[in-house]
């Protein structure tokens, strides 16, 4: 084993360690500025253990499940996944995998005991068959990595392990509007032009509710009636500069052009007059905002974060937020509770969210005789049905074709009325 030295220079202690050769000459590691000698010892041993396993402080053979999840989490989830996917995977991690695998060294950790594990999971448990997928998917992703990326196991025990048949599904259940539901949320909410304008934004695309509030006026070309989606918001613990941040959508192929029908062209442009005179009835105290770069420890862009402009201040980087207040304030998708607070309990459309507007626009456009891969290609999904995806293709004009079509099952002169937003002054 090679000896750490121990040096005093000046009024601080110093430790070095040779290290490997680079380029045929000798290398020494060193640090200095520890205040006595026992300090610059216990960290040179430490920097020392660390060189000896190629700078991860702990030994492969030895590591438990828990501290390679914790590792797992910062060296492959944080670099690669999006923050709610990391969030449900920690979730996960500290309710289920911590409790009954944690203390179980990676290396020991058979297939049969995984097996054992999830079958405990779903016994004990009364979740939707997708959750539980979510569990193994964690299981299996972590397993993965720690045997073909960090190398710490030599076979993956995971690989086989499969969820047991589940005989009472309890799987969630879409909400269908009707054409009374629809009309009916609208009249109660009359007053409310930002809800009423991002709901039939999501009625009439199919558009995932982060990428409906993630929407901004540049991505509204009033030309060629097409909605540009590119991103997504979400939104993390609050502090002073707020809590929403926006991020690319959630597949690659999210990131597509939807048409726009002439009852949402029109719901649109009267919203935006309305908001453009709103500007200028309140000046100085309307609320504008601009994109902040959030910066990883090597000075990598992390994430982009939606932040309050300051008075008097220029920014370059400004976003120009479709769904505010009528004073310009942003809070994302919060404003969607209140309303599905009185959908709920007033207007008794019970066990329906915003987000269910998504598979209403699916259901009501299949059964209008669209074809499946139209309307997967305008909700972003990569796959439907195999079938499907061999033998049917769609084009520019057929969903163009399917836009309209869905305008035409859901028209009223409700919409039409909530939909012209011209300001009362």
């Amino acid at each position: 084993m090679a000896s750490i030295n121990i040096r005093k220079r000046g009024n601080v202690y110093q430790y070095s360690f040779e290290v490997g050769k680079v380029n045929g000459k000798r290398k020494q590691m060193t640090k200095s500025g520890f205040r006595t000698k026992a300090e610059a010892q216990a960290s040179g041993t430490k920097a020392y253990n660390d060189y000896l396993n190629t700078g991860l402080a702990f030994k492969e053979k030895e590591i438990s499940y828990s501290e390679y999840l914790d590792y797992w989490i910062e060296n492959h989830c944080e670099m690669n996944l999006k923050y709610n996917t990391i969030q449900t995977y920690k979730i996960i991690i500290d309710k289920y995998l911590k409790p009954n695998l944690g203390h179980y060294r990676l290396g020991a950790i058979t297939s049969v005991r995984l097996t054992s594990f999830i079958n405990d999971i779903v016994k004990q448990n009364n979740f939707s068959r997708a959750y539980f997928k979510n569990i193994l998917k964690v299981v299996k992703g972590s397993f993965r990595d720690a045997c073909s990326v960090f190398g710490f196991i030599n076979n993956n025990p995971a690989m086989i392990v499969r969820l047991p048949k589940i005989e009472e599904k309890r799987e969630d259940i879409k909400h269908v509007y009707t054409q009374d539901e629809i009309d009916r949320i609208l009249l109660r909410f009359k007053d409310d032009d930002t809800f009423t304008c991002a709901f039939l934004t999501s009625c009439y695309t199919g558009m995932r509710t982060s990428e409906v509030f993630a929407l901004t006026w540049e991505d509204i070309d009033f030309e060629n009636r097409i909605i540009k989606v590119r991103h997504s918001i979400y939104d993390k613990n609050k502090d002073y500069k707020g809590r929403w941040y926006i991020g690319s959508t959630k597949t690659i192929n999210g990131v597509r052009n939807i048409n726009i029908c002439n009852t949402l062209f029109n719901a649109l442009l009267s919203y935006k007059k309305k908001q453009d005179k709103l500007k200028k009835i309140y000046g100085t105290k309307y609320f504008y905002y601009h994109v902040e770069k959030v910066l990883n420890e090597y000075g990598k862009v992390k994430e982009y974060r939606i932040v309050e402009n300051e008075i008097d201040m220029n920014y370059s980087n400004n976003i120009n937020l479709i769904f505010t207040k009528k004073d310009g304030k942003y809070s994302g998708t919060d404003i969607t509770k209140y309303p599905y607070s009185i959908i709920h309990h007033e207007l008794g459309i019970e066990k329906c969210r915003f987000y269910d507007l998504r598979g209403s626009y699916a259901t009501k456009t299949l059964k209008s005789g669209v074809e499946i891969r139209d309307v997967a290609d305008i909700l972003g999904h990569k796959n439907v049905e195999t079938t499907e995806n061999y033998y049917i293709s769609s084009s520019h004009d057929s969903r163009k074709e399917a836009t309209d079509i869905f305008e035409k099952t859901t028209q009223s002169s409700v919409i039409s009325s909530i939909s012209n937003y011209d300001i009362k002054i």
